[in-house]
């Protein structure tokens, strides 16, 4: 019987090499890169930003696929996940990231693809004692409980440290030639990359927003300012400058072309403001501001930072007002950012 396995997949360092080293043996691999809406190479990607040197972003989870000629698909658990986030089950770690809850649902979501579609058992990239919250041997156990896929999980970069697995057991894979990684250090896993010839993304698998700690910041801050973090509020963390005004309100700024375009699609339920010649930035506007001079001053001031005849758009009804660049030390005042010393608490 030919073995075959569905592989966690994030395109990353680690993910790669546990496929690679599945396929050394032999085993079918089919690559399941799950989109959550929060990494942040894709997002990027998505607004159609540049990297430094010129280049577009691309998916890393499709990429490393291409390079390690297995089949992939991307499931979107986007909805299902904005769940996780408002409301993990075990907690968040160190930022927003609720990465207990975050494996539990991945793996669940592989299971159902592996009794479906005939595979035998799960792979993935985790590697024994590299995160503190996901990936101790308790948490690791733990989580693979939670997934009901007790046995059925392999890890290969760190097999020989876990208890022997189903696939191993029924001889479907070689545990002697699995391997014994442990921690955060990563020269084995770079060494194998360069035997391999694996060309992996830097930083590993695109990253998430939810360990960030500048996301972190604006998702504990608007909880402190406005009561609830919305699902709207999750992706807007994401994007742009972010500003509370003296009212109450929040106004988020465009930072590029990529971002206007991305902050215009919430036009439609939120009040707006930009520059009436489009050169420069598009603000979303959350709550009531009571000082229109100071919302468009804050376009003058990130458009072009000159005066300028803005368009604002307040409970549907647009208006045409003058706006003269606010001062830094104002701007700086209404910036939403972790200032030494602050504490918004978890």
């Amino acid at each position: 019987m030919k073995a075959r396995a569905v592989a966690l997949f994030s395109g990353g360092l680690d993910s790669s090499l546990s496929v690679r080293l599945l396929q050394d043996q032999g085993v079918e691999v089919k690559a399941i890169h799950f989109y959550t809406g929060f990494c942040i190479t894709e997002h990027k990607r998505r607004l159609g930003l540049k990297k430094e040197d010129g280049s577009q972003y691309v998916n890393p989870a499709i990429r490393a696929a291409a390079l390690l000629q297995v089949p992939i698909d991307v499931v979107d658990i986007s909805e299902e996940y904005l769940g996780v986030i408002l409301n993990p089950k075990h907690g968040y770690g160190k930022n927003v990231n609720p990465c207990v809850d975050c494996r539990i649902l991945m793996l669940k979501k592989a299971k159902e693809i592996m009794e479906r579609e005939g595979y035998h058992f799960v792979i993935t990239g985790e590697v024994l004692g590299q995160r503190p919250m996901s990936q101790t041997f308790d948490r690791l156990m733990f989580i693979e409980k939670q997934a009901n896929l007790q046995g059925y999980v392999l890890r290969p970069l760190s097999a020989k440290l876990l208890p022997e697995t189903i696939p191993e057991k029924l001889g479907w894979v070689d545990r002697e030639r699995l391997l014994d990684i442990h921690g955060r250090g990563r020269r084995k896993q770079i060494a194998m990359a360069e035997k391999y010839g694996i060309d992996y993304e830097q930083p590993a698998g695109g990253c998430c927003y939810l360990t960030d700690e500048n996301y972190a910041y604006r998702f504990k801050e608007a909880f402190q300012q406005e009561g609830l973090i919305t699902r709207d509020d999750l992706i807007l963390f994401t994007v742009g400058r972010h500003f509370r005004l003296p009212c109450g309100a929040k106004v988020i700024l465009a930072r590029n072309e990529g971002e206007v375009k991305f902050l215009q699609t919430f036009k439609n339920r939120y009040d707006y403001a930009y520059r009436k010649d489009h050169k420069g930035t598009f603000a979303i506007i959350k709550g009531k501001v009571e000082d229109l001079n100071i919302l468009t001053g804050l376009v003058a001031r990130y458009s072009k930072n000159q005066p300028c005849e803005v368009v604002v758009c307040v409970e549907g009804r647009e208006v045409t007002l003058l706006g003269e660049p606010l001062n830094e030390e104002l701007v700086e005042a209404f910036k939403i950012y972790n200032r030494q010393g602050a504490n918004y608490g978890t």
